[in-house]
């Protein structure tokens, strides 16, 4: 027989926002509030997103962990990325949670990230607190917006339990909730007050040995490895002897250099880690998320952390064009390789092959925004690679039929724009499942959508609605397989030659379409330079300088006055090539290219593909 206890000292909670909804601010009032900061301390805000990319987009992209202090008990607070191609992080995260806070917008309600992290919570079973921000906006609805979320959480199958949350009402800007929608808060007191009522204090073992579950790693300077964990059972000292199980049930012995807990946003060193604190053991090598670490003498595994399969696969290559090695610091395959593998032990969403010719690597993962997200901190690191396009992960059902990823989007958008969006959405074999006209100017609608449809869709559905429209997202699961569509019914401009491109020559180009390189850039035979009018890719030479004769002109020359060039971003590049195109990613720059350089070889190829069709 168990002997249940439980830790009435702690209190372990994760945050589930959707993008912009307030979580971060909100976790920086708790901060200010519970005396994490002295009274004189300058503090910046958003705290916790200490990435410089979650820093300029405004979104949490790595779950992170930080504590608080109230009347007594220490406070765990999980901080969860809202997005759903995050969703490896929320399944770790919430590993470590014994209750939930679910943040909702007062006038926006609660949007599809929500609902993929929210099912999350619920089938872990933990208790909720909704609170529902923001209510001093101009069109907040909060009483509707309340409703919205018993909707959704009958939706999502909660038992009566779960059902029964308790409801607060925040402006997380200016630090204040109330448990009414009457008067005015004065602090976030209800908010602690929720926590230490509602959630269950950790329960344990009280006669079972020392075991923790890794659901996180961290890296230091000056100690190495760090396993992050929730303690499951026991007590652990700094100096224990312990062992590591992981997915092969082999345990290997360990040494444990320094033992720390979270105290505010900063780590503090201890002597000892309580069951349901989540601790940080230093001085570990080979450990990965799920491992299960307990004493030499009772070596007893936990259950692995489980996460959902990766459902986009991407190339990620070494770069092999003419301009390679003039921008980064790493170039070469085995760096890339050791960096990608990195990746994988701390993000468990992510997963790594090897291909044939051992110069690029299958990266699969959640969706094309993760993908973006990872090229772009490697490009910040000073790496030079090559990446294809996001192609999604097909599957056989037990019948042999071909199945896909398939997603329910959730559109919201002015009247107006309603048309172009459900004819593109068709168009990529997308069914309109639902359609809500509130009657005043804008319509919410629900469209079932393959995944492969969306990728490179979002860049064009907010030129549709003239940036007016919001479209939101969730992984529904695998279905059958929609049929071809068209990914791009426009051609490449592709350079022919190598050279500097020239006011004169990009001039004369700009009546076949858009393009991307301006004066000065450096060209290479094969380089994609614009976007062609029609269907079929042009080579062309955008490095021809006007030829010059000792004839007199009778009138001046025409200035060459060129259209602006919009830049070129990571993501509007992957959405962007097709098959046989990829994208160069340098510290400096970010390039379109054809998958083969040379203009004759590509001409040869598609000769021999209309043989062989024909």
């Amino acid at each position: 027989m168990k002997n249940i206890a439980r830790n009435e000292l702690l209190r372990n909670i994760a945050i589930i926002a959707h993008v912009d909804h307030g979580k971060t601010t909100l976790v920086d009032g708790l901060f200010r509030q519970s005396g994490v900061f002295r009274e004189n301390q300058q503090v910046s805000d958003r705290v916790m997103d200490n990435m410089d990319l979650e820093r300029e987009r405004g979104i949490t992209i790595a779950a992170k962990n930080c504590s608080v202090r109230w009347k007594g008990v220490k406070i765990n607070i999980i901080d969860t990325p809202g997005h759903a191609d995050f969703g490896g992080e929320v399944e770790r995260s919430l590993a470590m949670a014994g209750g939930a806070i679910l943040l909702v917008d007062a006038s926006e309600g609660p949007l599809p990230q929500t609902r993929f992290v929210l099912k999350k919570a619920l089938d872990g079973a933990l208790p909720i607190i909704v609170i529902v921000n923001k209510i001093d906006r101009s069109d907040a609805r909060p009483e509707e917006v309340l409703n919205e979320v018993y909707d959704l959480f009958i939706d999502l199958g909660a038992n009566e339990e779960q059902l029964e949350f308790p409801v607060l009402y925040a402006i997380g800007r200016e630090g204040i909730a109330q448990t009414t929608l009457e008067g005015r808060g004065e602090n976030l007191h209800p908010v602690f007050d929720a926590i230490i009522e509602k959630i269950p204090a950790p329960s344990y073992d009280a006669d079972a040995p020392f075991q923790m579950i890794v659901c996180d790693l961290g890296y230091s300077d000056y100690v190495g490895r760090l396993a992050i964990g929730k303690v499951v059972n026991g007590t652990v000292k700094s100096s224990d002897s312990m062992v590591c199980i992981g997915e092969s049930g082999t345990p290997k012995a360990l040494k444990v250099t320094k033992l720390q807990v979270y105290d505010g946003v900063q780590l503090a060193s201890v002597d000892e880690a309580t069951p349901g604190d989540i601790a940080v053991l230093a001085g570990i090598d080979d450990v990965h998320i799920g491992d299960t670490i307990c004493t030499k003498d009772f070596p007893q595994a936990l259950p692995r952390i489980t996460v959902d399969e990766p459902t986009v696969s991407m190339r990620f290559g070494i770069n092999t064009s003419p301009l390679a090695g003039r921008e980064g610091k790493f170039v070469q395959s085995n760096k890339i390789r050791e960096r990608l593998l990195k990746e994988s032990l701390q993000n468990v969403a992510i997963r790594i092959e090897e291909t044939e010719d051992r110069e690029s690597f299958l990266v699969k993962g959640r969706g094309e925004f993760q993908m973006a997200i990872i090229i772009e901190t490697m490009r910040r690191e000073g790496f030079e690679l090559t990446v294809g396009r996001p192609e999604v992960i097909y599957k056989r059902d037990e019948n042999g039929k071909l199945t896909e990823p398939i997603e329910r989007v959730y559109v919201d958008c002015d009247e107006t724009f309603m048309g172009v969006v459900t004819e593109k959405l068709s168009i990529r074999k997308g069914r309109m499942v639902n359609l809500v006209n509130n009657g005043k100017g804008r319509v919410r609608i629900e469209f079932s959508v393959p995944s492969r449809g969306l990728i490179g869709y979002r860049d064009e559905f907010l030129t549709d609605t003239k940036g007016t429209g919001i479209m939101n997202s969730y992984l529904e699961g695998y279905g059958e397989y929609r049929g071809d569509f068209p990914t791009r019914f426009n051609g490449s401009i592709v350079a022919d030659r190598s050279g500097v491109g020239v006011a004169y020559g990009i001039f004369n180009l700009e009546p076949r379409g858009e393009m991307f390189v301006v004066p000065g850039d450096p060209l290479y035979e094969g380089m994609i330079v614009g976007e062609h009018t029609r269907e079929v890719d042009i080579n062309v030479n955008p490095a021809k300088e006007k030829k010059l004769t000792n004839m007199r002109a009778s009138g001046k020359d025409e200035a060459c006055t060129l259209t602006p060039v919009k830049p070129m971003t990571l993501e509007r590049a992957i959405h962007f090539i097709r098959e046989d195109e990829l994208v160069e990613v340098t510290p400096l720059s970010i390039r379109l290219r054809k998958a083969v350089l040379s203009a004759q070889k590509r001409h040869t190829s598609r000769g021999g593909a209309k043989t062989e069709s024909e």
